[in-house]
C-alpha cells in the first residue's frame, strides 16, 4: 500500500553517505534499482540522483519491515530510515561511491509504486533508441544518461562563470522573430493576430546580437536554444544549443584568445586536463589541401598527396582530363595494413556513393607495381608517384582526380573512412586547433550565384577588401570567380578531434562594404531591406567593429563524454526523422486551433 510523504524529510542523498555518517540516523528516499532476498535478510540497492547505497533489512531486528521489503519490487520509490554502519570485510563494494557503507533499516515506507518496466535500468542493457525515447524518463534513470546531464549542467556553469568573470552581461534574444536566410530551413510559426504573417524560430542569434553591438553593451553572451529545419543525423537536433557570445572594439586575436580560455578552463575543470595555449591555427587552404576537409582529423596520418604534376603529361585519360580541364590528381597512401582486394571493391563502393566514378589503386609489392591502371603509366610517371608518396614495399595508393572540389571532398571522406575502418585513429589523443583565413563567398553551382561561405555578415581580410571592389566591376564572370577566391574572410572556426565545435567571424560594421557583398551575393536593395532592414539600419548609427563566436554546446558535451550522438547529452532529443517518440511530437491540432491562425490544410 502507498503511504503519504507527509512528515518524512530526507536527511541525505543516497549517493552522498559517507564516513562522517557512520552511527548516524538518516532518512533517505529514491528508487530501488536492486533487492535480493538472501532468506531472513533482504539487500535493497537504493538509487537517487546521487547514487546507489545498500540498503539491508534483518528479519530478527525488524520483522514488520522485513515483511513490507518482501514485497517490494525494482523501480519502486521508498522512503528509508536507518542507521549507517560500515559493511563486514570483504562485502565492500569498490565499484559504488558509497560501497564501503550501509544502512539498517528500522522504517520503510513506500510512497509509489512502479510497473514492470519495458526495458531494465541497467547500464549492459541493450535497448533500441526508439524504446529508450518512448520512455525516456527511464532512461535518464540509468547511472550513464544521468553523468552526462550533470556533465551538461556543469559545462554551463563553468561558462557563466567564467564568461561574466571576463565582463560579459548574459542577454536574451527573441524565439518569435522574423524569417531571414541562414543557410537551413526556418521553422515558421503563424501569426493568430496577424492573419498571413509568420514569425520564425531563430536558427542563431546572428542579428539580435549584433545590435546588442550597436547599442553598446560590448559584451554579451548567451547559452540558447537554435532552431533549424534540416536532415538530421547524429550530430544534429531540430533544436540544439550554442554558447554565443559578442564582443565590441576586437579583432579575431581578441575572440580567440577569450575562446582557447574558455575551452582551456572546461577541460581543467570537468576532464582535469591542461591545454597548451595558444592553440595552433592552420589556414583554410592548408587544411583543405593536406585533409581535404576544413575540419580534419589529425589524431592520425593520412595526409593528401598532390601528384597534378606528375600527370599533366599523362596518357593514362582520366588523370589527363582532370589535370587540363584545371583540376588535380591527389593520392592517399595506406602504410601498416593487409589490403585485400575485396577491401579495395569495398572501398571503391564506398567512394562512388560520394559520387566518383570510381577508386584508382596501386600496390607496391616486391616486383613492383600493381594495379589495373599501371599499364597506362609511363615509367616517369611510376618514378614521380613513389618520389612523392615514398611508397614502399606492402603499401597501397589511392588516387583521385578531378575538380579540385570534388578531389577534397572524396579522399577527405576516404581518409576518414580508412582511418575508422582500420583503427588507425589515436582515441586517447586530444587535438584543438583553429582554422582560419576561410573565403569570404564561393560559387553555388546550382544556384548559379556567389554564397557567403558563413553568413553575409561576414567581413573580408582589410586587405582584400579592394579585391571585392574589383570583382564588382568585372563583367567577366569567370574572371569574377577568380578574383573573388582570393578574398579571405575574417573567420575561424575552432576544431577538435576532426569535430567543428565552434565557429565565428569579425563582423562588417560598414555599411559600404555590407553593400559591397550584398550586391556580390546578389542580394538586392529591396531584398536585403526585405530581411535584414532593422539591422542594416542600426548599423547607421554608430556600430563599433565587433566580432563574435558561437560553440554547439551538444556537440562540445558529448565529444568531452567520449560519445557519437549528441541525442545523448540531450535530455529530450529528436529521432533521426525529427520525432519525439515520448510525447509523439509532431501531431496533428485541432481544426479551431487550425482557425485560429488563419491556416487549412490541403490533401
Amino acid at each position: 500500500m502507498e503511504e503519504s510523504f507527509s512528515g518524512f524529510k530526507r536527511t541525505k542523498y543516497c549517493g552522498e553517505v559517507s564516513e562522517e555518517d557512520l552511527g548516524s540516523e538518516v532518512n533517505l528516499c529514491g528508487w530501488v534499482h536492486r533487492i535480493r532476498d538472501h532468506g531472513g535478510v533482504i539487500f535493497i540497492d537504493l538509487r537517487d540522483r546521487e547514487g546507489i547505497v545498500q540498503v539491508v533489512v534483518e528479519e530478527a531486528k525488524v520483522p514488520e519491515v522485513y515483511e513490507k521489503a518482501g514485497d517490494i519490487r525494482a523501480e519502486w520509490v521508498i522512503g528509508v530510515t536507518g542507521e549507517v554502519r560500515r559493511r563486514p570485510p570483504g562485502t565492500e563494494n569498490p565499484r559504488l561511491k558509497t560501497g564501503d557503507y550501509e544502512i539498517l533499516a528500522k522504517e520503510i515506507k513506500v510512497f509509489s509504486k512502479s510497473e514492470v518496466p519495458p526495458f531494465p535500468i541497467e547500464e549492459e542493457t541493450q535497448v533500441s533508441e526508439e524504446l529508450k525515447l518512448r520512455y525516456r524518463y527511464l532512461d535518464l534513470r540509468r547511472s550513464s544518461m544521468k553523468e552526462n546531464l550533470l556533465f551538461r549542467h556543469k559545462t554551463c556553469q563553468i561558462v557563466r562563470n567564467f564568461l561574466v568573470s571576463e565582463g560579459f552581461i548574459e542577454i536574451e534574444t527573441p524565439f518569435l522573430t522574423k524569417s531571414t536566410p541562414e543557410g537551413a530551413r526556418d521553422f515558421i510559426v503563424p501569426s493568430r493576430l496577424h492573419p498571413g504573417k509568420f514569425y520564425a524560430l531563430p536558427q542563431s542569434p546572428q542579428l539580435f546580437k549584433q545590435i546588442l553591438m550597436v547599442a553598446g553593451f560590448d559584451r554579451y553572451f548567451q547559452i540558447v536554444r537554435c532552431f533549424r529545419d534540416e536532415d538530421l543525423r547524429a550530430d544534429r537536433q531540430p533544436e540544439f544549443t550554442q554558447i554565443d557570445f559578442e564582443m565590441s572594439f576586437v579583432e579575431e586575436d581578441d575572440v580567440i584568445d577569450v575562446s582557447e580560455r574558455l575551452v582551456a578552463e572546461l577541460f581543467r575543470e570537468l576532464l582535469g586536463m591542461e591545454i597548451p595555449l595558444p592553440l595552433e591555427r592552420i589556414t583554410y587552404t592548408e587544411a583543405m589541401n593536406r585533409y581535404g576537409t576544413d575540419r580534419p582529423d589529425r589524431r592520425f596520418g593520412l595526409e593528401l598527396i598532390d601528384l597534378t604534376e606528375v600527370f599533366k603529361e599523362s596518357g593514362f585519360k582520366v588523370f589527363r582530363r582532370a589535370v587540363d580541364s584545371g583540376g588535380c590528381v591527389k593520392a592517399i597512401k595506406l602504410s601498416g595494413v593487409d589490403v585485400s582486394r575485396k577491401d579495395i571493391d569495398d572501398l571503391t563502393e564506398y567512394v562512388k556513393g560520394l559520387g566518383a566514378g570510381g577508386l584508382a589503386w596501386i600496390r607496391v609489392d616486391r616486383d613492383g607495381l600493381t594495379s589495373p591502371i599501371v599499364k597506362f603509366f609511363s615509367e616517369e610517371e611510376k618514378k614521380g608517384v613513389l618520389n612523392r608518396t615514398k611508397a614502399v614495399e606492402g603499401e597501397v595508393i589511392f588516387f583521385s582526380a578531378d575538380s579540385k572540389e570534388n578531389v577534397h571532398r572524396i579522399l577527405g571522406n576516404l581518409r576518414l573512412h580508412l582511418g575508422k575502418r582500420y583503427s588507425l585513429i589515436d582515441e586517447k589523443k586530444w587535438d584543438l586547433f583553429w582554422v582560419t583565413d576561410f573565403p569570404l563567398m564561393e560559387w553555388d553551382e546550382e544556384e548559379k550565384r556567389f554564397v557567403s561561405l558563413h553568413h553575409p555578415f561576414t567581413s573580408p581580410k582589410e586587405e582584400d577588401t579592394e579585391l571585392l571592389r574589383e570583382a564588382l566591376k568585372t563583367e567577366d564572370l569567370n574572371e569574377r570567380k577568380e578574383i573573388i577566391k582570393g578574398v579571405r574572410a575574417r573567420a575561424y572556426d575552432l576544431v577538435i578531434n576532426g569535430e567543428e565545435i565552434g565557429g565565428g567571424s569579425i563582423r562588417i560594421h560598414r555599411s559600404d562594404v555590407q553593400e559591397i557583398v550584398f550586391s556580390l551575393l546578389e542580394i538586392s536593395r529591396k531584398e536585403a531591406e526585405e530581411k535584414f532592414g532593422f539591422l542594416l539600419e542600426a548599423l547607421k548609427y554608430g556600430a563599433p567593429p565587433h566580432g563574435g563566436l558561437a560553440f554547439g554546446l551538444d556537440r562540445l558535451v558529448a565529444l568531452m563524454r567520449g560519445l557519437d550522438s549528441i541525442r545523448d547529452v540531450i535530455a529530450f532529443p529528436k529521432t533521426q526523422k525529427g520525432i519525439c517518440p515520448l510525447t509523439s511530437a509532431p501531431a496533428e491540432v485541432t481544426g479551431r486551433q487550425l482557425r485560429d491562425v488563419h491556416i487549412r490544410i490541403t490533401e
